[in-house]
Parts: structure tokens; sequence; C-alpha cells
């Protein structure tokens, strides 16, 4: 089972946010700062985290695993011009994944297309379902 605590890692910045978001609404403009939204999904085999990336350079994304996280870090890069309107984010990153079971983390893949980068989990023998035959 794998639980995404990185909400509780965020929450003084979350309050940070909307003290900005209001200030700039103020000042007439309103930017979104980058976030990356994501599912957690599980099946016999594998745990899988898809993570919302679009216009991020895959070389970019920082990736580590340790026996109890998976940290995902990137950054959105800001775009030139003058704006009319701008609701994409853009800036760093940082999500937390706490692994409360044991994966193998030799096996650990992740690919990136179509803005999506999905990082596969192998489940550790011991944690993976098994047939017992009965006797």
């Amino acid at each position: 089972m794998v639980i995404d605590f990185s909400s509780l890692y965020e929450m003084p910045r979350s309050f940070e946010k909307l003290f900005d978001e209001f200030a700039r609404a103020s000042k007439g403009g309103y930017i979104r700062n980058a976030t990356a939204g994501l599912n957690i999904v599980e099946d016999d085999e594998n745990y899988y985290v898809d993570l919302l990336v679009p216009a991020v350079d895959p070389k970019k994304i920082d990736l580590t695993i340790s026996d109890k996280n998976l940290i995902i870090r990137g950054e959105v890069e800001k775009e030139a011009g003058k704006f009319f309107r701008q609701e994409r984010g853009y800036g760093s990153f940082q999500r937390v994944i706490t692994l409360n079971a044991p994966v193998d983390r030799d096996a650990v893949q992740a690919t990136c297309e179509n803005g999506i980068l999905r990082v596969v989990l192998p489940k550790s023998e011991a944690v993976k379902p098994r047939k017992i035959a009965i006797s």
C-alpha cells in the first residue's frame, strides 16, 4: 500500500501560495505556481505512479527512491512574453510519495510519454499475493 503524504509537507507552502495569490490578484495579475497532479494505482505485481508533467523536459525530472519514499522533483520553465491571460503554472515542484510496502528498488522503471511520467514500482516478493495449495 502506498500513501501520499506530500500534501502535509506542502501545507505551510499552501498558505504562502494563498497569500501570494491574493497579493497578485490585487495587483491586477494572477499567476499559478507549478503543480503536478498524480494517480497511484496497484495491481498484483506493481504500484504505478502517474504524474502529470506537460511541457517538462524529462531530462529535467529528478527521481529518487529510498526505503520509505519516492521523491519526484522537476521544474516548469517560465514562458517569455507579455501575457493577456496566464493560467498554466511555472516553477519547481516536488512530490513525496511514502512507500508503506517494500518494493524491488533495483527494478523500478520510469517512462515519460504525452506529458505523463509513469513510475513502475515492482512489489517485493514478500507482499505479492500468493496462491496456497490445499492438500
